[in-house]
Parts: structure tokens; sequence; C-alpha cells
């Protein structure tokens, strides 16, 4: 083919630059129903294809690399924050990174819209912390791939992105965290095991190709992130002096368990400082741990704002050209935030920042769209091209949101087997509550979107029998109790249902709570409808932390408690299933409730989870608690009743294989490190025969807790497995678990180092206990 003639290749060069300017936006946007532009899309402009980061057949390290070659330092801060800025002349529109899919597609980040004509509404899950109570690995997994499918769906739509900053896997450490509702709970293993389910679904595809993604996930809030806004302290300004035992053995292990074992393609940094430096400007944390030891294979992202908080809020640089400087140079890749925009090139101009900083974080943020498809032109021509509005909101998915709902459903309390009701005996029941009847969405908690359906308690309770129903309270808050109305209602029915608890305002981002006890005249409403209640009389309560109901635990009056969380679009239909018989509750605490007495006695500041007796600190968490609490972890009870028994011994001794000349062949140690040469032999099953003796079928939780010896200030108690089994009447079930003990039964000692510890464990699995020595 004869060469282009000069002032021709001039033009047709010309031309399309134009053709490029006019079909793409250099600022993110989104159309109702009109999806695009797209990059490299090659069929609307073949003259794309001359790009090599273009070209889908090549690796994405070849593409990357061309792409950042290709852009001028301007253009690559284009794309350092979340409002990412178009390449016009590239064919490169415009990208919103925020996205949220904490229990379903969010309405929070601009990267996602609801819209009358087009996505109206995606199905909304319950709060984490109920799904974290199902305790089942499996359901995790299930709600994380249809959230994906529906993510994808709206991409193809034009309704949202690609990048999804969930999940949280912060450790609830405080009851009084307004966030804890988002996460796991207080466990690391629950909070790791939910982390990389949940991952792996959103993030995987269904071709196998393990080099794309489906959806990108993030893992958030790193680290040490679990304050709000208590008394004067507030998440912008709040130093968390945590120490190195705490940090790798609480803190760390569910991002930890993210990045190795989830791949998660995002890990964004938290707001607070960790002893004395701000999160997204610790090069020890960023680039040391997560990038450096952990090898992430994505971006890191900021929490929002957060590197203007870092200037503005915490001073900790005296300048903004600074401040962007340590974010950048720590091992941030991206700003959720236009500070970068605004001051990181002036940092390169004062050379605070090298231009191949710049280019590593661009690098880390495009190969993650790479392996989006992003730069594959059109997506209805890949792989999840045929979704579309008919795989929002579908009867399976739904389905599957009051599925989860009923799993995670905790029944606190069945005095005198009073659940669950008949219908054919309960011909009235009182529905009374500042959460029966919502109509705000209480029950989805937060970071939410439009919900497919929304059945309130009362709803799902009315399709079993006649209610009549009374809020009881002027507000949730319940400053005004309306006790004579509600009690008349209740001494003319057969039976009762209180739905009380907290919404959003009262524990929220950015609120924590001052007390955990119900709110206002709640407890006085329910102890007054108590004692003129004729029949049965059921608290349910919605929340996403642990409340002091030790009154209502106490009341002879109040038969039945069932802790419901924030149940998601079905949870009244969920609630109304548990509470007449149609499902048998299996859920299982996956945090500790504590008495008011702590609220009032424990600063929220104070990030020790091992207790001091010498100042009376009672420490944190189930793993190192030591005072009273009203329900503990993994508590819950079922209609049924089942009993464990070993399947088959278990070996009394372990011995440790050490290598010859090792230090504690000749002398007493406590504990030995974590080596892969000494753990290979230091593995053993459990085999559980697991039956249930009760006459209805059911799910049962077996948790396998270990007690280390008392070393390096180990935890009591620690959760080591766990699995859920779906078991009929008399039906028995044998459950197989391997304990790895350098894995499952070390311990950190107090610089952070795993270590085996040597002399008596004890495993346990209800009343079940097994002994055995790790020796050398």
């Amino acid at each position: 083919m004869a060469a282009t003639p000069p002032k021709l290749s001039l033009l047709l060069s010309l031309i399309t630059t134009i053709y490029i300017f006019l079909s793409c936006t250099t600022t993110p946007v989104f159309s109702a129903g009109k999806p695009g532009p797209f990059a490299c899309d090659v069929s609307n402009n073949p003259e794309l294809k001359s790009f090599t980061f273009c070209n889908p057949s090549l690796d994405i390290e070849t593409r990357v690399a061309d792409l950042v070659n290709k852009l001028t330092l301007k253009e690559k801060i284009g794309w350092v924050v979340s409002g990412s800025e178009g390449v016009s002349r590239l064919g490169i529109p415009g990208y919103w990174w925020w996205s949220e899919a904490l229990h379903g597609i969010g309405s929070n980040g601009p990267g996602s819209k609801f819209e009358p004509d087009n996505v109206r509404a995606a199905t909304s899950f319950p709060q984490v912390i109920l799904t974290a109570a199902s305790f089942n690995v499996s359901l995790f997994h299930l709600i994380g791939k249809a959230i994906s499918t529906e993510a994808r769906a709206m991409h193809n739509v034009g309704a949202a992105g690609l990048t999804f900053w969930s999940p949280n896997v912060n450790i609830f450490r405080d009851p009084r965290w307004g966030r804890g509702q988002e996460t796991p709970g207080e466990d690391p293993l629950l909070s790791g095991q939910y982390a990389v389910a949940y991952v792996k679904a959103l993030q995987q595809r269904d071709d196998g190709d393990q080099t794309r993604l489906k959806v990108a996930a993030c893992c958030k809030h790193y680290t040490a992130y679990d304050l709000e806004h208590w008394k004067e302290f507030d998440r912008f300004t709040f130093d968390a002096q945590v120490t190195q035992q705490d940090l790798d053995d609480t803190y760390q292990p569910p991002f930890k368990s993210c990045v190795l074992d989830g791949n998660v393609a995002s890990v964004m940094c938290s707001y607070n400082q960790v002893n004395g430096k701000p999160s997204c400007g610790n090069p020890e944390l960023l680039n040391g741990v997560v990038r450096g030891q952990w090898k992430l294979n994505g971006y890191i992202v900021s929490d929002c704002d957060s590197v203007e908080v870092l200037f503005n809020h915490q001073h900790y640089k005296n300048s903004p050209e600074e401040a962007a400087a340590v974010a950048v140079n720590s091992g941030l890749d991206l700003d959720c935030g236009s500070f970068l925009l605004e001051h990181v090139e002036a940092a390169v101009n004062r050379g605070l920042v090298n231009e191949s900083s710049i280019n590593r974080a661009v690098t880390n943020n495009f190969a993650t769209l790479m392996r989006l498809g992003f730069f594959d032109g059109n997506p209805i021509n890949q792989l999840y091209g045929n979704l579309g509005l008919n795989d929002i909101c579908t009867k399976e998915n739904q389905e599957l949101a009051r599925e989860a709902a009923l799993q995670g459903i905790v029944l606190l309390k069945n005095l005198g087997n009073s659940l669950p009701l008949s219908p054919a005996s309960v011909k009235s029941l009182a529905v009374i509550g500042p959460n029966a009847d919502d109509k705000d969405f209480n029950m989805l908690g937060s970071y939410f979107g439009n919900p497919c359906e929304y059945t309130t308690p009362l709803k799902g309770l009315t399709a079993y029998v006649p209610t009549v129903y009374h809020s009881g309270c002027n507000r949730i808050l319940c400053d005004v109790a309306q006790v004579d109305e509600a009690k008349k209602i209740a001494s003319t029915v057969d039976a009762v249902v209180l739905v009380m608890g907290s919404n959003q305002s009262i524990e929220a981002e950015g609120l924590d709570r001052e007390d955990i006890t119900l709110p206002g005249q709640q407890q006085l409403l329910m102890s007054e409808v108590a004692k003129v209640a004729k029949g049965p009389v059921i608290l349910v309560i919605m929340s996403g932390g642990g409340m002091d109901v030790q009154f209502a635990k106490e009341n002879p009056k109040i038969t039945g408690i069932l802790w419901a969380g924030f149940p998601g679009e079905a949870g009244g239909t969920a609630i109304a299933d548990v509470i007449f018989g149609s499902h048998n509750p299996s859920g299982r605490l996956p945090l500790t409730w504590y008495p008011q007495s702590y609220a009032e006695k424990i600063n929220m500041t104070d990030m020790n989870m091992r207790p001091n007796p010498t100042t009376g600190y009672p420490g944190r968490t189930y793993r190192f608690y030591t005072g009273p609490t009203v329900y503990p972890f993994g508590y819950g009870l079922s209609y049924s009743g089942f009993k464990h028994r070993l399947a088959e011994p278990l070996p009394t001794i372990m011995p440790v294989e050490l290598e010859e000349g090792h230090a504690c062949r000749s002398s007493d140690c406590k504990s030995v490190n974590v080596v892969e040469p000494m753990c290979k032999n230091l593995v053993f099953g459990v085999h559980l025969s697991v039956k249930n003796v009760g006459k209805l079928a059911g799910s049962h939780t077996v948790l396998v807790f270990s007690r280390p010896p008392r070393v390096h200030n180990a935890p009591h108690k620690q959760l080591v497995a766990f699995e859920k089994v779906h078991l009929r009447s008399k039906e028995e079930e044998v459950v197989r678990f391997e304990i790895d003990v350098c894995k499952d039964l070390s311990v950190v000692d107090e610089m952070g180092n795993r270590k085996v510890a040597l002399g008596k464990h004890v495993l346990r699995v209800g009343n079940l206990k097994h002994f055995f020595n790790v020796t050398i």
C-alpha cells in the first residue's frame, strides 16, 4: 500500500481528533438510558484501532504502559481523582470511580444513579451485620454475585460504573460505633471470611479469566477506623493509638484476607490517624504493608476528601503541595475528591513528587479499568453485554434478600417456647412500636439504594393474622411515648409484637451513640404494655449495634426476643416468617451485647483490645472482654435442639519439629515463631457429628472456638472455624474441619509476630471440650 501523503495524513489526523472530541466528554457524566461514550469504541471510530492501549488482544501491562506514555502530566493528574477527566484527543471519556455496593447498589456515590426512566431500583439485601449473623459463607457469596450481576446490568444501561467501594471490613470494636452495622462484626476470622467470599463474588468472572474483573471491589477503611463522632472526638482528627500486637492481631487481619485471599482490586485508606500518622499519608501502611507485604494487585484510594482532611483538619503538613506529596509518595493512587487535582501538579513542580510516582498511580488505576473492560469499547459487546433492566430486581434476587434476612435473624429469648406463634390460636395481634410500620426505609440501614419492594413488619405480620397497630412513640427517639393508647390495644388481643430499636438518626455514619440502651421511652412503653398483655409478648429489635435489654431478658411477661439488625427490603416478611414458624431461626450474634455500664465507664477512644487489671479496663470483644454481658458473641437460639459429639478421636499431643540447633531445643520456651518447615505436619481433622434432636427441621451453626495457653496476652477465646448445616428432625450429619495449628491456633506476640503457643490448648464446640498439648 502506498504511503499516505503528509498533507492528507495531517487532515485525517485532524478529522479524527475532531471526531473523538465531539464524541467524548472531558468530565464524567451519565445520561439516563443513554450509555456511553466508551473508551476504545473502535466500532464507531475505527481510527482508534491504531492505539496500542485499545488492542484487547495484548496483555494489560503493555496496554497500560502505552496509554500512560501518551498522556501529558496534566492529563495524568486528571486520572488520580475520583471524578476522572476524559482525554478527548485519545477517545477516552471521563469516569466516576465512586459507586457503592455494601448490601445492594447504593445511591451514595455519583457513579450510580436511580432514575424514573432508567433504573428505578435494585435489590436491597440485609445490612451486613445481619448477613454476618448467618455465619454462612455460601450466602455471603450468593449475595455478592447477585449484586455484581445487577451492577453490570446497570453499567450496560448507563446507570453505574464498574468500581464499587465495598465491603467495609473494619472490626466492630465498640458497640457505640455508628457504622458498625456496615461490618461483619467484631471477630477477625468471620470478618475475613466474609470479605473473601464477598469480594470474590463481586469480582470473579463466569468465564474463569483471573486477569479480568466482573466489577472491582474495595476493602475499607484501612485501618483501625471505628469512630465517627463521639463527644469531642471525630473521625477527621482522631488519632488511634494502637499497639503493634492489636494492629496485627485484630485490626489488620480482615484487610490482609481481602488482599491475599480475596485478591481485592482496591483498598481504601481511612480518615483517622494511626499512631500519629494519617492513614492516607502513611508509607509504612500503604507502600510497606498493602503494596509491599500483601502485593495488592490494584489501586489504593482515599476515603472521600481524606487528603484535604490531612491538610485542613489534621494540619499534618504546612502546605497543600506537601500534603498532596505525602499522600502520593506514601502509595495513594486515587483521591476521592479534588485535592490532588488542585495541588499535585504544583507539588511536582516544586520537586516534592516525581512524575514517576504519578505514573505509578495512574498505572494502577488504568490497569484496574483495563481488567474491567473499560478500554474495550461498548460493554454490550463484552462478556456481560446481554445484561440489562430485566436482570435487576429479579424474583430470584428478591427471594435471596428474604432468605438472607431469615438466616440472619437471631432468637435471643423464647420463654416457655412461646415462639413460634400459631396463626390458628392467635386470632388478633397487636403490632406496636416506631419501627413496625416504617415508611422511611429504616430496615435498609445505611448505604442503600431504592429497593425493589419494601415490606414492613406490620405488613408481613398482617399477612398471617389480623392486626391492630399503634406506633407507641412519636418517633424512633421516643421522647414522647403514647403508653395509654398502646396499653389499651395490647390488653384486648391474643398476642403482642413490639418492634423497637434504632435507625440512622441514632447510629450512622458521622454519628456514634452515647448510650447503648433503647432510645428514649421505648423501655417504659414496652414494660407498661407487657404488664397488661394477656398473651405472649414478642420484642423485635432493629439495630446495628447491641442494646442493653437486660430488663426485657429478665421480664417474664416479655416471652420472646428477636434481633433483626436492619433486615433489608424483605425484612418485614422475614420477621413474620420467624415469628409464625414458617422459618426456624438459626442466626448467631456476630458481636457482644454489653450492659449500659460499659458505655458509661469505657472511653470509646481507647483502642486497646486487651484488658488491664491494674486500671480495671475490661478489654474489648469476646476475645478479650472480662466483664458481664447481656448476650455473648455467637449466641442464638432455635426452635429445635442440636447435639454435638466427636465422630473420630482427636490427638492429645501435637509435636512441633524444630530444626537442629533451635534455641527452644535447649531452653524453656513459651512459644515458637510460625515458620513454613515447622508447620507442615501441624494439621489435624475435627469431625463432629451434629444431630437435630428437635421436632422441626432447622439450620445450625457449628462454631469451633480455641483457648490458647496464657502467653503473650493471648485471647481467652477465639473463633477458629465455623460451618452452617441444615438438618431434618432427628437427622444427624458429620461436619468436617481441618485445623492448622500455625494458621488457626497461633497467637500474636507483643511485637506483632505470629507464634505457636506451647502448652495446653482447648477446643470447644458448645458444651463439648477437647484438651491437647503442643510440645517440642
